[in-house]
């Protein structure tokens, strides 16, 4: 069902606002996927608002913080200069996920906040929209037992509704200006 950002903008078209969207979004892209492929082609576009929600593929395949950080803050400070607003989510805490369960601890334990430490701080510097679907998702997760899709992984379209929920008042805010 495309993922949070084609919800995101439907539910902006049903409160009368008129929007166009491209989702770059890549099913297991990690951040150094949107650094090397995605980025040029987000400046192509032109766009006047942003948003970015990546780094839950860097959790699980190991990525290291540090890295993780570098490459958020080269995409913030390219992308500052086009001028767009921009609004980064952070990572859902994803040891709630039924794949925690099947996967070594070490994958995840200890590391989702230090990354989300990392993107705050990216946020901050730059002047990002931050929206904490880590809090968000300890709430979610527990009342919505079909938050997550077949693979225990992946959001399923419930869990990017509330995703798109999530992000919808600070969006439509940043649209509205």
């Amino acid at each position: 069902g495309g993922g949070y950002p084609d919800r995101l903008a439907s539910r902006l078209r049903q409160g009368g606002l008129p929007v166009g969207h491209t989702n770059l979004g890549q099913s297991g892209a990690r951040i150094r996927d949107v650094v090397n492929h995605a980025l040029k082609r987000v400046v192509a576009l032109q766009p006047t608002l942003i948003t970015l929600g990546v780094g839950t593929n860097d959790l699980w395949r190991g990525t290291e913080v540090a890295e993780f950080q570098d490459d958020l803050d080269r995409i913030a400070r390219r992308l500052k200069q086009t001028g767009a607003s921009m609004v980064v989510v952070n990572l859902a805490d994803m040891a709630l996920a039924p794949v925690a369960k099947l996967v070594p601890s070490a994958l995840y334990e200890g590391r989702i906040e230090p990354f989300n430490d990392a993107i705050a701080t990216v946020a901050r510097s730059h002047g990002l929209h931050l929206v904490d679907l880590f809090t968000a998702s300890r709430e979610m997760i527990p009342r919505r037992p079909d938050f997550f899709c077949g693979d225990g992984f992946h959001p399923s379209a419930a869990g990017y509704d509330e995703w798109a929920d999530l992000m919808l008042p600070v969006v439509r805010t940043l649209i509205q200006r």
